[in-house]
């Protein structure tokens, strides 16, 4: 009798916990683009980028001016055959080191958002992190990831929980 009321009594608490597990859901993507700090960051994403591209610029005309000039120069007759090499080599060096430069802008502006953007997603971990935590949730998913999540029972969303944790208010 002993053992039939202590197996009844283990398997009542395990039908309590298990009932007692919360799941909760959240877009991280739309945190992350509600949140001020991302407005700051986008701006001085957005100003560097038209600094780098604008430099990009300048070097484009430049060596379009010296492709002009070098036409006509080779129409005219100016240059030698040797010359012409010279010249031809010249702009193609010029060419790689405009393509180069292209390449550079595109690492910079990937560093420089990656600097912006992790402290403002360690600071939007953490608030879920607290408000899962302070729930009682056991798990929380990002149901920004595409078909991560094929199915789910309905489950508590914590974005209201988070902003305000953040002191975002919509």
């Amino acid at each position: 009798m002993k053992k039939i009321t202590l197996f009844l009594a283990l398997l009542l608490t395990g039908v309590v916990t298990t009932q007692a597990q919360k799941y909760g859901h959240l877009n991280f993507g739309t945190l992350l683009s509600v949140m001020p700090e991302t407005d700051a960051a986008d701006k001085e994403l957005e100003t560097l980028q038209k600094q780098l591209v604008a430099k990009g610029e300048e070097m484009a005309k430049a060596f379009q001016a010296k492709y002009l000039k070098a036409v006509e120069e080779v129409q005219t007759g100016a240059l030698s055959p040797l010359q012409q090499q010279q010249k031809q080599e010249e702009l193609q060096k010029e060419q790689a080191s405009i393509g180069k430069y292209e390449q550079e802008i595109s690492q910079q502006l990937e560093a420089k958002r990656a600097e912006l953007l992790k402290p403002i997603v360690e600071k939007a971990r953490k608030a879920i992190d607290e408000t899962a935590k302070a729930g009682g949730y056991l798990m929380v998913f990002d149901s920004s990831v595409f078909n991560a999540i094929l199915f789910a029972q309905p489950a508590d969303d914590l974005m209201p929980a988070v902003k305000a944790k953040l002191g975002i208010k919509e």
